[in-house]
């Protein structure tokens, strides 16, 4: 206990939602944190103490200030500034007591200042992994001052195409990552991550992503305690952001799930200091699992703990840990399933109102729904809240039950890339995010809505996000004429479109309407151009040719007419080509179709009904599933959908008559 306290006071850097769920877990408890960040920050909004530091979690002197008030230092992002974390545990800090004479002050902290530098350079922490005999990507560090293009070719001759060239230190959230699918990637990619000390890291195909969280023990002089593990859970990214947890990880035998728990353990236990550590990991092809990446405090893939795991939430055993109090031997969730969706400032600040309104107002017999805002201003992209949706049922059944709020998380992310590329403009929501009690009828429509069946979510792709960084404030520029989605300014190798829609002449586009719908319901990002074969030949060849280096998986082309521009792609890119015949002015359409159905062997061409935009899209997100393992649960959802809607026909058929049933047509 620090000189002149009452009571132990834990010292936090950081002051974020993960400090707000800190303070929020230690309010119950008596436990007193004093926070250092901005006056308004979130953990202060709900915790009181006249320690409190006003400044930045990487400044040296206001750090020195916390120090000196604290008995216990830990953070709750790990981008501090270690050399003066170093100087306070070998020196510690001056203090005067009330005798006014001075001593040295040495407060614990946890996780050690060790364990923080770390992890904060991204390739020394796998490199310290790999010694320790874990798995994870082979990786090759990149000389400063080197020829940048001769090293980049260097790591081609090593690990082929595509590989990510990543910055060492500082990224989050998909920042500091560029994936390098071609040369034509070199320029682009030193020019987004110019001035960062630079590694290369091997492209690792994966099924999915898998989390565990770890509580870490030991005693005063260093020597590891014990590691406890919670249960592994499914994470899923979308634009290099974690926006759904599920509990248990669907479709992942229990045998793979202790493994994962097993391996984190491993992980945690070769680092220093105590505290509760998530471990993110990949499963492979093969079902075998590699490490990611660490992160030395809590974490987005745990916030389902706050009521799964309500006797030991993560935030309660962090508190334990850095005060080293009793932990239970085993940590078991209360309840049998759990899934956890991230609240995401939309296009504009009330985009989120409608899922809060829903959450507000949703109560189920065998479902509980929890609402967590964190006091911020919602800016796009930002993390402004979480909703965790708890059940006694399997993980299936509660994300069937929670279809309603999937949706609605989903339509708030596909309006805000859609305003970003300018493919439409944002529609305010004017209703407060609190609103007068629901009338019994809107009860009832809600209860109908929690029992649908939901459409199943998942993510792939590689190492490129830590999940709980400051925000982006930066906005893709819109997408123009002669410029790829891929292209746009603050993309992402995880959100660049996949579907590149284009189409002859703009004529075309209420055709492909249809089509735009499906790609919109199904959450596909997609860029849309114009590429006529016969009076843009030069520029059709160029998006052709250039698609796929941009991270286009499938083409959809629309032409009537002589209908020349399916073909002419095929020709030009090793994607897929969908083409949609589009009813001109003679013929019926007959001839857009004959036109793209006979292309000569070795130019395959896809070909759809005419005017078909949707089976188009429906097509191209067959193949995405082929290799994406969400939008293949999502087309499930959707088929099941359809004929669960036939057989509510034919039911409603048989037992009502014809003259019924056309009556009510």
């Amino acid at each position: 206990m620090a000189p002149g306290a009452s009571s132990t006071i834990i010292g936090l850097l950081g002051g974020g939602q993960l400090g707000r769920m800190l303070c929020e877990a230690a309010n119950p408890l008596g436990m007193e944190i004093a926070v250092l960040d901005t006056k308004d920050c979130p953990a202060k909004q709900v915790h009181q103490s006249k320690h409190h530091v006003t400044g930045s979690f990487k400044d040296p002197l206001a750090i020195r200030e916390l120090a000196a008030h604290s008995d216990y230092l830990t953070v709750e992002i790990e981008h501090v500034d270690t050399q003066v974390l170093e100087e306070v545990a070998k020196e510690g800090v001056e203090i005067t007591l009330d005798d006014g004479s001075t001593i040295m002050h040495r407060p614990p902290i946890h996780p050690s200042y060790e364990t923080l530098r770390l992890i904060q350079d991204k390739f020394l922490q796998k490199e310290h992994f790999s010694k320790s005999g874990l798995p994870v990507a082979k990786q090759v560090s990149i000389p400063e001052g080197s020829d940048s293009i001769l090293s980049l070719k260097t790591v081609l001759g090593t690990f082929g195409f595509p590989f990510m060239l990543k910055a060492r230190k500082g990224s989050y959230d998909g920042r500091g990552n560029y994936k390098v699918a071609g040369e034509e990637d070199f320029g682009p990619a030193l020019e987004a991550l110019k001035g960062a000390t630079l590694y290369a890291e091997k492209w690792v195909p994966f099924k999915m992503e898998l989390a565990v969280m770890v509580v870490r023990t030991e005693d005063d002089e260093g020597n590891l305690k014990r590691c406890v593990a919670y249960p592994a859970v499914e994470t899923i990214h979308e634009d290099s952001i974690c926006t759904k947890v599920y509990m248990p990880p669907r479709g992942v035998s229990q045998a793979t799930c202790e493994k994962a728990r097993e391996l984190a353990t491993a992980v945690i236990s070769t680092l220093s200091g105590r505290g509760v550590y998530a471990v993110e990991m990949f499963v492979l092809s093969d079902g075998s699992l590699m490490v990611n990446e660490v992160a030395p405090r809590p974490h987005n893939s745990g916030h389902y703990t706050i009521e799964a795991v309500p006797q030991m939430s993560q935030y309660q055993a962090q508190l334990h840990a850095v005060l080293d109090l009793d932990m239970p031997e085993k940590l078991v969730p209360k309840v049998k399933s759990a899934l956890m969706l991230n609240i995401l400032g939309g296009a504009l600040p009330t985009s989120h109102h409608k899922v809060v309104r829903l959450a507000r107002s949703t109560f189920d017999t065998d479902t509980a729904v929890y609402l967590h805002l964190y006091g911020k201003e919602s800016k796009p992209g930002r993390k402004i809240g979480h909703i965790t949706i708890t059940g006694d049922g399997s993980i299936e059944e509660l994300q069937q039950k929670a279809k309603p709020f999937i949706q609605m998380i989903d339509e708030i992310r596909q309006e805000r890339l859609d305003v970003a590329n300018g493919i439409t403009e944002p529609e305010p929501d004017d209703k407060p995010a609190t609103e007068a009690k629901p009338s019994k009828k809107q009860k009832q429509i809600q209860a109908a809505e929690l029992n649908q069946s939901s459409a199943p979510a998942g993510d792939s792709g590689s190492t490129t996000k830590s999940s709980e960084e400051p925000e982006k404030s930066d906005k893709p520029a819109p997408v123009t004429r002669g410029q790829s989605a891929a292209q746009v300014n603050g993309y992402t190798s995880a959100s660049k479109p996949l579907v590149l829609v284009t189409m002859g002449s703009d004529s075309d586009l209420p055709v492909l309407k249809a089509g735009l719908d499906i790609l919109k319901k199904f959450n596909v990002p997609y860029a849309l151009d114009i590429t006529s074969a016969h009076r843009t030949p030069k520029y059709m060849m160029k998006v052709a040719d250039e698609a796929a280096g941009k991270g286009i998986k499938v083409i959809i082309a629309a032409a009537g007419g002589a209908a020349h521009l399916p073909g002419m792609m095929s020709s030009e890119t090793p994607l897929p080509v969908i083409g949609v015949p589009v009813k001109a002015t003679h013929m019926d359409g007959l001839d857009s179709l004959l036109s793209i159905v006979q292309m000569p062997r070795g130019v395959p061409t896809a070909t759809v009904g005419i005017n078909n935009s949707t089976n188009a899209a429906l097509l191209a997100i067959r193949i995405l599933g082929s290799f994406m393992p969400e939008y293949q649960d999502k087309m499930k959802d959707y088929q099941r959908d359809m004929e669960e809607a036939v057989i509510e026909k034919g039911t409603k058929l048989r037992e009502g008559g014809d003259v019924k049933y056309l009556a009510g047509m």
